[in-house]
């Protein structure tokens, strides 16, 4: 038995095995050690810049910070685009203990639209319950008065001024100025989302939109401390935002505001150039609108009301109203029949009242039923007589015309600094028969030759051409903004004027021929624009022009008393001052107007008058 034992039993070998188990466990062990070592060394020296990065991140945030917008003044200085303080009513979620009753009880104090409270139901949706939520915007300083007074019963409810863009001059230069209002969702994709983290606002039209960049600056930034629930603890570096550039406008206000009232409450637009530089001094779209309704989003029912309004003051009429330009381009004509040899200074036909083409009997008629007797071009242009170029537009034919009066601007779009401009028409075979796939008739060229037909312009492409006359055939690209001013180095940097083209105006002699002419229209007794002349300081060239709404059968007669208000003729006006060394240019269109030396030289006298003798002019 104890023999048996003894061999159970055998200390050397348990020994050993013991030995074996404690080296593979000891090796496990710092194998393991090992393993954890070079981890733990991984991540705390190899990667210790990532996960500082991400501990950081974990309690301290980037917020951007919005810069102000750029100011935009006037010629003169007059500011049209300001920043000013206004207050605002918003919510935080968190601290309000019943959102519906507190929305209730806000209505009952001040107004809030349906539009209001949907939107900041939506706001709602994307914001954490700590940040603030505005509900409405602007609020008078009694509406302030009334939730100060009320704040005990409106936990969570808050007041916080901010900047907001505002236009002094209201309508006065909404359509040049433009304004600004909420980034859309198509907007978002177009912008930087960097450089618009912080900006609710982006330029919509006018100068706001087409100088965006220029206006908006640069984000900055600033490092916040939070807690795990990203609330702001404390601010621990700031990058101050880099402010907006300035803008000066060549736009005189005064003289945008003696333009606006010249009008009197009818429909047109007007638009005075600077025939040297190009500079645009008044940009005039009647009727117009308040900018600011649209900041911070305009109501349905206001929008409605302008945009169904049938005098379309949204509609920018300087730059995309298209009208016959009429009578107003004969004086362009007559220079391409003298440029051209079609005719000379002394050539005269009879003028009995209308024209008709070698065997067709349809009558193209003069606006004097009874004719206007022998005359030559100068008569032509002073007493505006329509058989005169029915006469030359033939002889020069459609393609001379138009590539001629291309020359002007006409046809194509000016480049305007503001954009949305729209390109006009200058009919000729080619795009006939590329558009309508139909030959070009004789009878379409005498329209054309008077600015009827299919022959489109706007004001502001009829103003270009103006000044590029006046200015002897350099044709220069509008521009509205005349300076840029950087904030941070006063003293305005102006705008550089380019010139777009040179009419080919082979012989001065010509062109001034032409320009005598149109100081008749005004000066001489026989004139179509001689009511103007009464008292006239200076010598001024103009031209009167009358654009059909609606044809007239042959045997019908027109009759402006017989047709509704709305049918009647556009009446148009070009000009300019002083007719010797011309420091404005103007063109102007009175829709259903009727008469453009009775309704529409007055107003371009008023307008000339301001810029060329001062405000205080009868």
């Amino acid at each position: 038995m104890k023999q048996r034992r003894a061999l159970l039993k055998d200390p050397l070998r348990e020994r050993y095995l013991f030995n074996r188990r404690a080296i593979a466990a000891a090796v496990l062990t710092l194998l393991l050690i090992a393993i954890l070592g070079s981890r733990m060394a991984y991540l705390q020296v190899m990667r210790h810049a990532h996960f500082t990065t991400l501990s950081t991140n974990n309690r301290v945030a980037l917020q951007p910070l919005a810069p102000t917008r750029g100011l935009i003044y006037d010629r003169n200085g007059v500011l049209l685009a300001q920043n000013i303080p206004t207050f605002s009513l918003e919510l935080v979620q968190e601290r309000v203990e019943d959102l519906d009753a507190t929305l209730a009880l806000i209505a009952e104090l001040i107004e809030v639209s349906e539009e209001d409270i949907e939107r900041f139901r939506h706001d709602l949706k994307r914001q954490r319950r700590f940040e603030a939520v505005p509900l409405r915007f602007r609020l008078t300083d009694r509406e302030v008065a009334l939730i100060a007074v009320n704040s005990h019963r409106l936990p969570g409810v808050e007041i916080n001024s901010s900047l907001t863009r505002h236009y002094p001059q209201g309508a006065l230069t909404a359509h040049s100025v433009g304004y600004v209002g909420r980034i859309n969702v198509r907007e978002l994709k177009e912008l930087d989302p960097s450089n618009y983290a912080a900006t609710t606002y982006v330029g919509k039209v006018g100068v706001e939109r087409s100088h965006e960049a220029q206006l908006h600056g640069s984000v900055g930034y600033q490092q916040v401390e939070t807690n795990a629930r990203g609330r702001v603890l404390r601010v621990l570096e700031r990058t101050p935002p880099t402010p907006g550039q300035n803008l000066y406008l060549n736009i005189d206000a005064e003289l945008q505001r003696t333009a606006e009232q010249a009008f009197n409450g009818e429909r047109g637009s007007l638009v005075a150039i600077e025939p040297q530089t190009g500079a645009v001094l008044s940009l005039v779209s009647v009727p117009s609108f308040d900018p600011n309704l649209f900041v911070n989003g305009i109501d349905l029912k206001t929008y409605q009301t302008l945009s169904d309004s049938r005098d379309q003051p949204l509609f920018n009429r300087a730059l995309r109203g298209q009208y016959p330009p009429g009578s107003t381009t004969k004086p362009l004509l007559g220079l391409a029949g003298l440029e051209l040899n079609q005719i000379t200074a002394n050539d005269s036909l009879f003028c009995r009242g209308w024209f008709s083409l070698e065997g067709d009997d349809h009558r193209y008629r003069d606006w004097k039923k009874r004719g206007h007797g022998s005359i030559n071009l100068t008569g032509a242009i002073v007493e505006s007589c329509d058989v005169f170029f029915y006469d030359l537009a033939l002889n020069l034919g459609i393609d001379n015309i138009s590539s001629y009066l291309g020359q002007f601007g006409f046809g194509r779009k000016t480049n305007i600094d503001i954009g949305s401009e729209a390109s006009g028409l200058l009919p000729s075979r080619e795009w006939k028969r590329r558009v309508r796939r139909e030959p070009w008739f004789p009878g379409e060229t005498l329209i054309t030759g008077i600015g009827q037909g299919f022959f489109l312009s706007t004001p502001l492409q009829l103003a270009n051409a103006t000044a590029a006359l006046a200015a002897g055939g350099k044709l220069m690209q509008p521009r509205v903004v005349g300076a840029t001013e950087d904030p941070a180095t006063p003293g305005p940097v102006p705008t550089a004027a380019v010139t777009l083209e040179e009419a080919a105006i082979r012989y001065p002699a010509n062109w001034r021929r032409i320009i005598q002419a149109m100081v008749k229209v005004v000066h001489d007794s026989h004139g179509t624009a001689r009511g103007i002349s009464s008292g006239l300081q200076y010598k001024m060239a103009g031209k009167t022009g009358t654009a059909q709404v609606f044809g007239i059968k042959q045997d019908e007669e027109y009759v402006a008393e017989d047709i509704a208000k709305r049918l009647r003729d556009h009446a148009l006006f070009i000009a300019f001052a002083p007719a010797d060394e011309p420091k404005i240019a103007v063109a102007l269109i009175v829709e259903n107007g009727g008469s453009g030396g009775a309704v529409a030289a007055p107003i371009a006298r008023k307008v000339i008058d301001h810029y060329l003798l001062g405000a205080n002019q009868p």
